[in-house]
């Protein structure tokens, strides 16, 4: 482990230098971010501006499930897109030869080699949006606390599915929108999951399970989450991880390599 841990340093140290070549990007990044997050707020005011509202769900409540999927944003924007992309570039250049042939699993070089500062704004805007929300409703320091498995459990999730897909680039080689297809059902994930008609809910929860990654961790913080979706969660994040390392031991098998 701590030899993982003293190469994890050595990754992210040299990524953020190379990546503070280009400063002016984190002010973009940043803009960028503010302004996805205004359309997401105000597609959210829409909803309430009348006096309807999402059944069970305040204003402030629904703020938290879009703060949650903004830290989820930022999370994918920061540790798996500059990662988990490049997948399909090491296939078809043949450069995942050279890191299948590195000391270490390969899933952890392609899963932690590149850290990408520019995701950082949207993780500070949802902290942002869910202490907002949370002094509105209220929320003591427990309830936060409470927050932290569901969501810690919704990371493991989202990187297992997104790993999953960059492993099937061994028989596709080009699923660039395949990765924008998922990209675009998370997106319903800013709203909460009583939103949508029962047939979209149980897509949603058991097809692609997007209320895990935001609805679950944010009826967790406000103590309305029954304890078998607590567990739930714990659950479907280590299958789903586990399904993630079989599925590229079992790619690994098709992959030929550039000089075959």
């Amino acid at each position: 482990m701590s030899r993982y841990l003293k190469v994890l340093k050595l990754f992210w140290s040299a990524s953020i230098s190379a990546e503070m070549e280009y400063r002016i990007n984190f002010i973009i990044a940043a803009i960028s971010s503010l302004g996805n997050l205004g359309g997401s707020m105000f597609g959210l005011f829409l909803f309430y501006r009348t006096g309807y509202t999402f059944t069970g769900w305040s204003w402030e409540a629904a703020l938290i499930v879009l703060g949650i999927f903004t830290l989820l944003q930022g999370f994918s924007e920061t540790f798996l897109a500059p990662n988990l992309n490049r997948i399909v570039r090491h296939v078809q250049e043949g450069t995942l030869d050279f890191i299948l042939l590195k000391p270490i699993r390969s899933q952890f070089w392609l899963s932690c080699h590149t850290l990408s500062p520019w995701g950082i704004s949207d993780i500070i805007f949802g902290l942002l949006i869910i202490a907002y929300a949370g002094t509105k409703l209220n929320l003591g320091i427990d309830k936060y606390l409470l927050t932290i498995f569901p969501l810690g459990c919704g990371f493991i999730i989202l990187y297992s599915l997104w790993f999953i897909l960059g492993a099937t680039s061994i028989w596709f080689v080009k699923i660039y929108n395949i990765t924008e297809v998922l990209r675009g059902l998370l997106e319903a994930g800013r709203y909460p999951i009583i939103a949508y008609p029962v047939g979209y809910r149980f897509f949603f929860t058991f097809v692609v399970p997007v209320a895990f990654l935001t609805t679950i961790p944010a009826q967790a913080m406000l103590g309305e989450i029954q304890f078998t979706w607590f567990l739930g969660s714990g659950f479907l994040a280590l299958l789903l991880f586990f399904i993630s390392t079989q599925f590229w031991r079992f790619a690994l098998r098709f992959y030929t390599s550039a000089s075959s």
